[in-house]
């Protein structure tokens, strides 16, 4: 039997008594494999590596090693989840690397969306790489792999970057959720403990920030894309549209435009733009009615909290003609 290939007699699981099935035979199985040798996993926060890592501080402790870089490009407050979730209540041997003047120095200037995937993938590799020769007595590697990525690639995917790491470091691969689908994954970490806004994170590209603040990045419209990006979440959640709306974000372009201040003088800001879609698969996307009254008081939040912006816009274009990511 080919075990990257999902048995056709496999239950979908769907409820919390089948997610603790699974946990309990992938405790098992993690055991079998590890032994009492060491595990590395880069720990994004998202919500494939947090069930991967809530899974293997289960089954093997302190001997799993968790490795999150914080490059600069995540949403507000998801590095200091990731420390408080791992390292404060499941008590994980987590590393934290502030990398953020590292990333966003090889990003100055930089404008081709291509580009910057390319210089936070390889920057990302290298940095996890450091991080993993520092270590000692390293035999495997947990990737947050899960069933779709083996489906798009035709064979394991390596998930977060982490499949360009040499091969002199011959680490031993640990996936214990890629036979399933992303719906299963979150109903195993709602099983294991995890957080809602952890369980339930909105699909978030690798570059992160990155490919929403459009054009050469810059740490000011960088900061403009994250408190914006933090006001619509929390409105959201407030109207009860998140979990509803698959997903939303902001994106802030490399321009400014003239506005006026309450004192009637002129200035130059930046626009935010907002971003909502429905979808199934990702491949075609509809944008949802959003009530006016809403988008009002997010606008008006989001120019008079948010510094360096005086013009907020909806983006009503739908999958096709528009991609859901700007770039």
């Amino acid at each position: 039997m080919n075990p990257n290939v999902r048995p056709e007699t496999m239950e979908r699981i769907t409820t919390p008594a089948l997610a603790e099935a699974f946990v309990n035979e992938q405790l098992k199985a993690i055991k079998a494999q590890v032994g009492d040798k060491k595990v590395l996993l880069a720990l994004s926060g998202g919500v494939d590596s947090s069930v991967v890592a809530a899974l293997l501080i289960k089954a093997i402790g302190k001997n799993l090693v968790c490795v999150h870089v914080n490059h600069g490009l995540l949403r507000k407050g998801e590095p200091e989840q990731v420390i408080k979730v791992f390292r404060d209540e499941m008590d994980a041997n987590l590393v934290y690397v502030d990398a953020v003047d590292r990333f966003l120095d090889k990003l100055a200037g930089v404008a081709d969306p291509e580009k910057k995937r390319k210089i936070i993938g390889a920057e990302f590799i290298r940095v996890f790489e450091e991080e993993a020769r520092k270590l000692e007595d390293i035999s495997f590697l947990a990737q947050g792999t899960i069933y779709p990525d083996i489906l798009e690639s035709k064979g394991v995917k390596a998930h977060h970057n982490v499949g360009g790491l040499p091969e002199d470091l011959k680490f031993e691969l640990v996936e214990p959720v890629k036979l399933l689908f992303k719906d299963e994954v979150r109903v195993v970490g709602k099983a294991l403990g995890l957080p809602d806004n952890m369980v339930y994170r909105q699909p978030f590209p690798g570059p992160g920030l990155g490919v929403r603040c459009v054009g050469a990045i810059t740490r000011e419209r960088l900061e403009v894309v994250r408190e914006a990006d933090a006001i619509l979440r929390e409105e959201f959640a407030k109207n009860d549209l998140q979990g509803k709306v698959w997903q939303y974000f902001t994106v802030v372009p490399d321009f400014k435009s003239v506005g006026v201040n309450e004192k009637g003088e002129r200035t130059e800001g930046y626009l935010v733009v907002l971003r909502a879609v429905n979808t199934r698969d990702a491949m075609q996307a509809t944008v949802p009615e959003i009530p006016f009254a809403l988008l009002s008081h997010i606008t008006d939040r989001i120019t008079h909290e948010v510094k360096g912006v005086n013009r907020v816009a909806f983006d009503l274009t739908p999958k096709p003609t528009g991609t859901i990511e700007w770039e």
